[in-house]
């Protein structure tokens, strides 16, 4: 008989506990193989939120489209967000028009009508513009024609794809025999929408981690395992044909050299006109806003269109919005208003002969700065078709709700041909101070300001300068405290006053021109001359900077010399 040691369960319980742990081991290394390299079988369909799914560089939009007679219609958010800001479409819910503008066309058409317009000829619309849930979808031929905008309709899958003019596509194959798996995410375990066969050809639109987001030929979309695909070309969307941009009038070798011709109640008797040396635009102040309607009052003069021709000058007439802001908010605000004010325009160049209009439109709402905007670019390619040059008069930039915060000067510098600078009334009529009309240090800061904060270059700038100053008038009150007046007066008044009171001029280094004051009844008298030196010191920040050209306010204020003066100053060489 001998002893047996008993087996410990301690030991038995160990055993197990690792065996266990490498049977985890195993489960879990055959999991991670399988995750890692068994692909999953399951086959899906594409989930959509809407019918007609719209993709844009592989991602579905948050609207969708609406098909007819297998002809789209876009939803207007989607296509503005696909083309961007410099391909603006305006859409007015009080009268369901839709404008789409280009550098050289514009299009009105509106919801539920066949009816359109393109550059003021009938537009063919197959099917109309509607407006479905307070969204806006427009018809896609014209985005086509006008943005290049490429809309493919997959009637098999029911998917839109969108690509913009000029977008670049990186295209591939797939290699598989047996074909390569678009997948809902980007891992072999998750579901296939379909299979690309061997060599068909996909999109590339992303990579994420190993995988590409992909588009095949039907317009589905997912992620393909970036080892089942090789790179193959890279396409373009073609841009939309174009004609050739209009070419703005300029003085060739030279500058333009503008001045306004205030016509007030009675017409310009020309035979009074001096000689004006270098002169080769005038513009007449002959068209204002007349009614909320968009109604355009005139004062043209045949007889002024001849002297101006005859004297071998172009004709910018100007058209104001006579001051008047609520009638401006109102004629702005309706495409209808603005497209019979654009045709009115268009009617007097072609009556009067003129080769150009600028607009001047001042004491405007802020609220309407986008309006405004969109009437100069409906009206600067209509415009441009006739042949005219387009112009825009704005003022320095300040804080001003009504002369000056209204004017996106970017946006019209993109516009337009030339931008004028009214570069006065640095202090104005009711100034409560006396000082320069337009002092240098102001001038140049104004145009600088506009060239680099708004981004107009400088070769549509044109500076606008004074031919008037103002006769300050300073009273002293007997509690001491001084009131301040001013009257305008013209160049030959200064001249007569400096002569009368036998004044000798000084030079204001702060200003840049020649100062005079005298006490006139016991009130201080104070006059900033415009003179040959004021005139010449700004002409010379147009050749400092390369400007278009000068602009004066206004002919009637000159002295006949002072032609002769701008013209020599801009014609200066080093």
């Amino acid at each position: 008989m001998y002893n047996r040691t008993p087996r410990r369960k301690g030991n038995r319980g160990a055993r197990s506990l690792l065996l266990l742990f490498f049977m985890g081991m195993i489960a879990a290394l055959c999991w991670f193989g399988y995750m890692r390299f068994i692909p999953s079988g399951e086959m899906v369909s594409p989930e959509y939120q809407t019918e007609y799914p719209i993709m844009v560089r592989g991602v579905e939009a948050d609207r969708g489209a609406i098909v007819e007679n297998n002809e789209v219609k876009l939803p207007l958010p989607v296509v503005q967000q696909v083309l961007g800001e410099d391909k603006p479409i305006r859409y007015e819910a009080d009268s369901g028009s839709i404008v789409l503008t280009t550098a050289n066309k514009v299009l009105h058409l509106k919801t539920d009508s066949l009816t359109a317009t393109i550059n003021q000829k009938p537009y063919n619309l197959t099917i109309a513009a509607e407006k479905t849930e307070d969204t806006v979808y427009i018809p896609a031929e014209p985005l086509k024609e006008l943005y290049g905008l490429q809309v493919e309709f997959m009637e098999d899958t029911s998917v839109v794809t969108l690509l913009s003019a000029g977008d670049t596509v990186q295209l591939a194959e797939a290699i598989p025999e047996k074909g390569a798996a678009i997948r809902t995410e980007p891992t072999i375990r998750a579901p296939f929408i379909v299979k690309v066969p061997q060599a068909d050809t996909v999109r590339i639109w992303e990579e994420q981690d190993g995988w590409l987001l992909v588009q095949n030929s039907s317009g589905l979309t997912g992620y393909m395992n970036k080892k089942d695909i090789k790179l193959t070309t890279i396409s373009q969307v073609a841009e939309p044909a174009s004609e050739p941009p209009f070419i703005a009038w300029k003085v060739l070798g030279n500058k333009i050299n503008m001045t306004w011709e205030a016509v007030y109640e009675r017409k310009i008797d020309t035979t009074k006109i001096n000689s004006m040396q270098g002169l080769n635009v005038v513009s007449p102040t002959w068209f204002a806003l007349a009614d909320d309607k968009g109604t355009i009052k005139g004062k043209a003069d045949p007889a002024y269109v001849k002297w101006a021709h005859q004297e071998g000058l172009q004709i910018w007439a100007l058209f104001s919005n006579d001051f008047e802001p609520d009638r401006t908010t109102k004629a702005l605000a309706n495409a209808d208003t603005r497209f019979s004010m654009i045709q009115q325009l268009i009617a007097f160049a072609k009556v009067y002969h003129l080769q150009g209009i600028n607009i001047d439109f001042e004491n405007v709402h802020t609220a309407d700065k986008a309006n405004f905007v969109q009437f100069v670019r409906e009206l600067t390619p209509l415009l441009h078709e006739q042949g005219l040059v387009v112009s825009v008069d704005v003022t320095p930039k300040s804080n001003s709700e009504m002369w000056s915060l209204f004017l996106d000067r970017a946006a019209l510098g993109g516009i337009v041909d030339y931008m004028m600078v009214m570069a006065y009334d640095e202090h104005w009529a009711a100034s409560p101070k006396s000082g320069s009309v337009a002092s240098l240090p102001w001038t140049e800061s104004s145009l600088v300001r506009i060239m680099q904060e708004d981004g107009v270059p400088a070769g549509k700038l044109i500076l606008s300068m004074p031919l008037y100053t103002r006769i300050w008038t300073e009273k002293k009150g007997e509690d001491g405290k001084v009131t301040v007046s001013s009257k305008a007066v013209g160049m030959e008044r200064v001249k007569e006053i400096i002569s009368t009171n036998k004044l000798t001029p000084k030079f204001d280094a702060a200003a840049g021109q020649n100062y005079v004051e005298y006490t006139e009844e016991g009130d201080l008298k104070r006059i900033w001359i415009e003179d040959d030196t004021s005139l010449k010191a700004r002409v010379a920040l147009v050749r400092k900077y390369d400007l278009a050209g000068v602009a004066t306010w206004q002919r009637a204020f000159q002295t006949p010399a002072i032609w002769k003066t701008i013209d020599d100053a801009i014609k200066l060489r080093p």
